[in-house]
């Protein structure tokens, strides 16, 4: 078997287990928004970057409240998930003009959360073809952008409107 590098991993390999908390919290308390590659802040949920994305533009949305329940969540916050979604889908689509979407959660770890306390939306943008032999054959999937330039790409679609209030209890 070849190996192919990607040493912008090491980083995330190495820290594995090495940080405490939760990682949306984590990342809702950052004040340099660019830092933790945080898109929008809303009223009671807030759109990030996936740290390590599927493709171009893989976004989520996820609550302030540490909540692992969607299903007992407030109305008024899975209300405005859908509005971030909407949002999020406008700005992919002027950013990055692909031909569809995939959207959806993981609820629990056995359904594949990485983070099963604390739920969230992946919105991944889909280009027809984007999945090729290279995680198949080569165990890498190739990202073309980096998550600073993804950042700077998305941010100024989502700067129209500020968040009203923020409710992080």
């Amino acid at each position: 078997m070849r190996y192919i590098a990607a040493p912008w991993r090491e980083a995330y390999v190495r820290s594995v287990g090495a940080q405490t908390g939760c990682v949306f919290c984590r990342a809702a308390r950052v004040k340099d928004d660019g830092k933790v590659h945080i898109l929008h802040r809303g009223r009671s949920a807030f759109v990030l970057l996936n740290k390590y994305p599927y493709l171009p533009g893989h976004l989520m949305i996820a609550p302030y409240r540490h909540l692992a329940d969607f299903s007992r969540a407030p109305r008024d916050l899975t209300a405005e998930m859908a509005e971030l979604l909407q949002r999020s889908l406008k700005a992919l689509t002027a950013a990055y003009h692909p031909a569809g979407f995939n959207a959806g959660m993981n609820l629990g770890q056995s359904a594949g959360a990485g983070v099963a306390d604390h739920f969230h939306l992946h919105v991944v943008p889909r280009w027809t073809g984007d999945s090729n032999f290279m995680p198949i054959v080569g165990r890498t999937k190739v990202v073309m952008e980096d998550l600073d330039t993804t950042w700077a790409r998305l941010r100024p679609l989502f700067r129209d409107r500020r968040p009203r209030d923020r409710r992080s209890t």
